[in-house]
């Protein structure tokens, strides 16, 4: 049975540039050698040329070689010098001869006598010329130039050197050559060998298919993720984020590259972000949201950068918040059908003890305490779900001794708030300002409860002789003019000026750890409707909160709308 073939599998983008780049070496260093060879055959015949040139021109003008031609055998003293001067400068020969072509010197001397081989008519017009001809010596590269004595031409002079000579020297430059590019060839080939090497281990062996789908993968990912992933370089710089970090940070599409301290970040998560130890689950804000950052240091050797992760919990806050108000009012429904029982059962022991107008009488004031607030709240603010959470606050502050108020100009008309106002948003807001609110009063009514930071205060507040005041928290929400008033105050110990700039802040409070957060996520909750916040003292002595939230919506405020439809 035959086996099938293993399937290979491909090279690796190290290896495949590695066999690019010898590839690569190999030919510049080839294309360099063969230049070099045609460049250096160039300057060698052109060395050549000038070298028998200048010989050929010396010779010509010299005196010595008119007088001798002039004698009668001018053989005798121009063989001696053409031989010296052959020598001396180390061509191949040096022919003098007559107009006629017949040579006078050679340095074969049977060959003086004998015709000259080669061109002379150029010369014969007092030219002096170049050309590579064979001669009695073989191909050489000679010059021929004329001899004047006077302005008449007595003689020729030819100088040369065989082609062969010059063929010597080029082979001798080439093996020199041959040498360096080899030279090259192996200096390059290590040092592609070790920058592949290292390549080979940053891309895993990896071949560029492996590469190019991992990015692929990569990039759907980060897209794909909806949690925020952001990296930051040993510099403290982004080198990565997804769309869901720059979303949650607030970030432009160009953050990358920037600082972290660039970006106008909250600075407790700023420092979060540059912190060099390992951040587990912290809870921050940003101007428009709650996130949950962790983050974990990216080491080998030395810290090289971050990995950060965020979540976003602002849905989750707010649920959380309206848990704990469900969770309020369900303890505050509980005590109240308690303290309904205990009525029910001293009007139905009245009425067995027959006395039953005590009986109506106590079962009407309690039945008519109730109705009043509700008729107040439900007059004053048509609103459904604030009107609910004023009603339920109430139970609440009831249960722990305190007095919800809803001050005499609250006006919210029904449909006055836009439908761009979130009803979330206003049960932050109110919610957490009423909660702070009737806490203050409650301990300074009572005194602290192990939880709050300040001294302790008296039980009571003495307005008259005689008279004490029950501890109260006072509301106003009014819609009018284009913005909505929410203003809570209480009759606490007030906040201390100096703390006026941080109480907005995330962890700032006086009921000890695990708190904090209320004040900080209803400035989240103005800021994201371009409202304001602002604190005061207000008129009972404790802390005032007034919140302004424009009532816009396309163009126009919400009354004048309703006003336009009615």
């Amino acid at each position: 049975m035959r086996l099938p073939r293993p399937r290979t599998r491909p090279r690796s983008l190290a290896g495949q540039l590695f066999a690019m780049q010898v590839v690569l070496v190999a030919a510049v260093v080839a294309g360099c050698a063969f230049f070099a060879y045609v460049s250096g055959s160039g300057q060698a015949k052109e060395a050549a040329t000038r070298q028998v040139t200048a010989a050929a021109l010396a010779i010509a003008d010299s005196p010595s070689v008119r007088e001798a031609i002039r004698t009668p055998d001018p053989s005798a003293v121009l063989q001696p010098y053409a031989e010296k001067v052959r020598r001396d400068t180390g061509i191949a020969f040096v022919t003098i001869m007559s107009p006629e072509r017949v040579r006078w010197t050679h340095p074969d001397r049977n060959r003086i006598g004998e015709e000259f081989l080669g061109h002379t008519a150029q010369a014969l017009r007092g030219e002096t010329f170049t050309e590579t001809y064979a001669g009695t010596l073989g191909p050489s590269i000679r010059v021929v130039t004329p001899i004047r004595d006077g302005g008449r031409i007595t003689g020729l002079v030819s100088a040369g050197i065989t082609v062969e000579r010059v063929s010597s020297q080029v082979r001798a430059q080439l093996g020199a050559l041959g040498l360096a590019a080899g030279g090259a060839l192996a200096l390059g080939g290590i040092g592609t060998y070790v920058i592949n090497a290292r390549l080979r281990r940053h891309t895993h062996g990896m071949n560029a298919a492996e590469l190019s789908r991992m990015h692929d993968y990569h990039q759907a990912t980060l897209h794909a993720v909806r949690e925020g992933l952001l990296m930051l370089d040993g510099q403290r710089r982004i080198a990565l984020i997804n769309d869901a970090g720059r979303e949650l940070l607030g970030l432009e599409p160009g953050a990358v590259g920037r600082r972290v301290a660039e970006l106008d970040l909250p600075a407790r998560l700023t420092g979060a972000l540059l912190a060099s130890e390992e951040r587990v689950d912290e809870l921050h804000l940003t101007a428009d949201r709650v996130i949950v950052v962790n983050t974990r240091p990216v080491v080998g050797g030395e810290q090289r950068g971050t990995v950060v992760t965020l979540r976003d919990h602002t849905e989750l806050q707010a649920l959380s918040g309206e848990l704990d108000s469900e969770r309020g009012f369900t303890q505050a429904l509980r005590s109240q059908a308690h303290e309904a029982a205990n009525r029910l059962h001293t009007v139905v022991s009245l009425i067995e003890l027959g006395r039953a107008e005590e009986a109506v009488g106590f079962a009407t004031a309690e039945l008519e305490l109730a109705q009043t607030l509700t008729d107040r709240v439900v007059g004053a603010v048509a609103e459904p779900v604030l009107a609910a959470l004023l009603l339920g606050k109430a139970a609440q502050a009831n249960e722990r001794g305190v007095e919800l108020v809803l001050a005499d100009d609250s006006l919210i008309d029904d449909g006055a708030l836009p439908t761009t106002l979130p009803h979330r948003d206003l049960v932050t807001v109110l919610g957490n300002l009423i909660d702070n609110a009737v806490d203050a009063a409650s301990e300074a009514a009572t005194g602290p409860s192990g939880t709050g930071t300040g001294a302790a205060v008296p039980a009571q507040r003495e307005t008259g002789p005689g008279r004490a005041a029950r501890a109260r928290v006072t509301v106003t929400a009014l819609a009018g003019e284009g913005e909505l008033l929410l203003r809570v105050a209480d009759t606490g110990a007030g906040i201390d000026p100096a703390d006026a700039a941080e109480v907005f802040d995330r962890g700032w409070s006086t009921h000890g750890a695990g708190r904090g957060i209320g004040l900080a996520l209803v400035q989240q909750a103005v800021h994201r409707n371009g409202g304001t916040v602002a604190l005061d003292h207000g008129p009972d002595g404790g802390a005032e909160f007034t919140v302004r939230l424009p009532l816009v919506s396309g163009g126009r405020t919400a009354r004048t709308a309703k006003e336009a439809t009615a």
